[in-house]
């Protein structure tokens, strides 16, 4: 598939040649769901627990006598049913990580690139290197390209004065092309993958 290539300040830069093997692929809504999950659950910590009858501190006396209270029989004050008591089937520290095959994972990040080039969210600049470290000025040009929500992915290293500029714009990532992920491209409503961002990708997935 052919998209043209434009500047950061919206003047078309001629026209790119992009993979259909990558770009071009008709996008399953399973696989992009089961790479999103995959990559939520190898996120979290996994560092909540609650203590255990056996882990709090409590008396080792019987409450009460066994017989002649009128009351349920009870040997331990660390039992869940008391307050103070340990809880019952409480978290525990674990891994929330799951397998996934690494096709699978190349395949998810495929379709996710096909469904930003479907729907007509994805656009290539000519190079995201700005002439000034300002804010406001890559805003400005921002909003004449139509990017409220976008993902940006250069090459392997970001300009420097992009980078400044662009990390308090809020609902825009900017990531170097070796962090792209399925993720980040379907949060945002523009993919803005730069020449060498789709010459790294094609080189990748050859």
């Amino acid at each position: 598939m052919k998209l043209d290539v434009i500047a950061l300040d919206g003047k078309k830069a001629g026209s790119l040649e992009l993979s259909d093997e990558i770009f071009g692929l008709d996008p399953r809504s399973d696989i992009l769901q089961r790479m999103v999950r995959w990559q939520l659950a190898s996120r979290q910590a996994g560092t909540h627990k609650t203590k255990g009858r056996s882990e709090v501190q409590a008396t080792g006396a019987k409450m009460f006598k066994q017989k002649g209270t009128g009351r349920a029989r009870h040997g331990a004050r660390s039992a869940p049913q008391f307050r103070g008591g340990g809880k019952a089937f409480g978290p525990v520290v674990r891994s929330h990580a799951h397998d996934l095959p690494k096709r699978m994972r190349a395949l998810a990040l495929k379709h996710a690139l096909s469904s930003k080039a479907k729907s007509d969210a994805l656009i290539v600049l000519d190079s995201a290197a700005p002439e000034t470290a300002k804010t406001k000025a890559l805003a400005a040009q921002f909003g004449k390209l139509g990017l409220a929500s976008a993902l940006i992915v250069d090459g392997s290293e970001i300009d420097a004065n992009f980078r400044l500029a662009s990390r308090n714009l809020p609902h825009v990532d900017v990531l170097p092309v070796q962090g792209i992920n399925v993720y980040d491209i379907l949060r945002r409503d523009k993919l803005v993958l730069t020449k060498a961002a789709v010459e790294a990708l094609e080189e990748r997935f050859k």
